[in-house]
């Protein structure tokens, strides 16, 4: 991600979220206070970018030499949640930053549950 010349790289199996605010309402139509809003266990928000997976080793390079350094590049089990993407995340795995003024949220991949791609405009309600 690229703002104002300065790059934010998401490394490993991480993905940067832009969080969705929270209802102030209840279904009912009661307010919510911002404690309330907080003990919720989970949370969306939209991917905006994500790491390039998890590192792993080719089956060819293991062998009974471990300190043998080998040139090859790294591989990696790719991230599943791309651009774009809707993600649905336990709020407790998250990291808050903020770059440029902006809040964020760094979550690792084993705490995103539900992933939706495609048109959200026409998302229903959760």
């Amino acid at each position: 991600m690229k703002k104002k010349g300065k790059q934010l790289i998401v490394v490993g199996d991480r993905v940067l979220i832009a969080p969705e605010e929270g209802e102030e309402r209840s279904r009912v139509g009661l307010y919510l206070p911002p404690s309330a809003i907080d003990n919720q266990a989970v949370q969306g928000g939209t991917v905006v970018a994500s790491g390039p997976g998890t590192p792993i080793s080719a089956p060819t390079e293991l062998d009974d030499e471990p300190w043998k350094i080998t040139s090859g590049e790294a591989r990696y089990l790719p991230v599943q949640a791309q651009s774009g993407d809707y993600a649905i995340f336990f709020r407790r795995a998250a990291v808050e930053i903020t770059f440029e003024g902006e809040k964020y949220l760094v979550v690792p991949q084993a705490a995103i549950l539900v992933l939706v791609r495609g048109d959200l405009t026409k998302r229903e309600e959760w």
